[in-house]
């Protein structure tokens, strides 16, 4: 689990944290429907004027489809973004749409919050997940799924591969596939415990140090998409 968020509440202190989200980054905004309904959309921060507002890009028409019409003024929003230069850090507020603007381009315009929450995570803290991954096995790919992952390691289950030979301190190529709808994300390890559950094997393992950058990006990609 995260450690537990650091509310923020003086002007001052959510100016500064807020301003740790860059300009034209990536966020991740969360919206509920009026029948309970939760959707994730990803788009861009544009930035905000402290004390009145926060501006957001107003996700694609043909990502948005039915919900647009949600985007309307009063409609409550959860915003998440990484922290630039925090490793598996994000800062995260809720607000409510004020107004939206067609010019010059799609825009929410939220309502600056009250709180800012700071969520990060320790080196040795592992987020419980369900990532779809590719093994490399004897020039073979099996079907795996990562279960929880921390900065240092993961845990990985490969599907029917009880039959396997895999011994501690082996290396492991693993693969995730259309990480973010655009790349292949490398993620070499080492085996560090083995044990078969059922018709499937479980593994532990430890990341190799350069693949660290890759480990940031998907973890990031957790806790904003996955709201932990």
């Amino acid at each position: 689990m995260p450690t537990l968020p650091t509310k923020i509440e003086t002007i001052e202190r959510l100016s500064r944290n807020l301003g740790l989200m860059q300009a034209g980054s990536t966020v991740t905004i969360d919206i509920s429907t009026p029948a309970g309904q939760k959707v994730k959309f990803r788009t861009t921060f544009i930035g905000y004027l402290p004390k009145k507002y926060v501006l957001v890009q107003i996700p694609d028409s043909n990502r948005l489809g039915n919900f647009s019409r949600f985007i309307v003024q009063g409609t409550a929003v959860t915003v998440r973004g990484i922290i630039e230069g925090h490793e598996g850090a994000v800062a995260a507020f809720i607000s409510t749409i004020k107004q939206t603007l067609q010019l010059p381009s799609r825009i929410m315009v939220l309502d600056f919050p009250q709180t800012v929450s700071i969520q990060s995570l320790r080196a040795a803290v592992r987020i419980d997940t369900e990532i779809p991954a590719k093994v490399k096995i004897e020039q073979e790919y099996w079907q795996a799924q990562i279960t929880n992952i921390s900065i240092s390691g993961c845990q990985i289950i490969i599907q029917n591969g009880d039959s396997l030979t895999i011994a501690r301190d082996d290396s492991l190529h693993m693969l995730v596939e259309d990480f973010q709808e655009k790349e292949n994300l490398m993620l070499d390890s080492v085996v560090r415990s083995v044990k078969s559950i059922n018709e499937n094997l479980s593994l532990g393992v430890k990341f190799q140090p350069e693949i660290r950058e890759n480990v940031i990006k998907l973890i990031n990609h957790i806790i904003i998409n996955e709201g932990v």
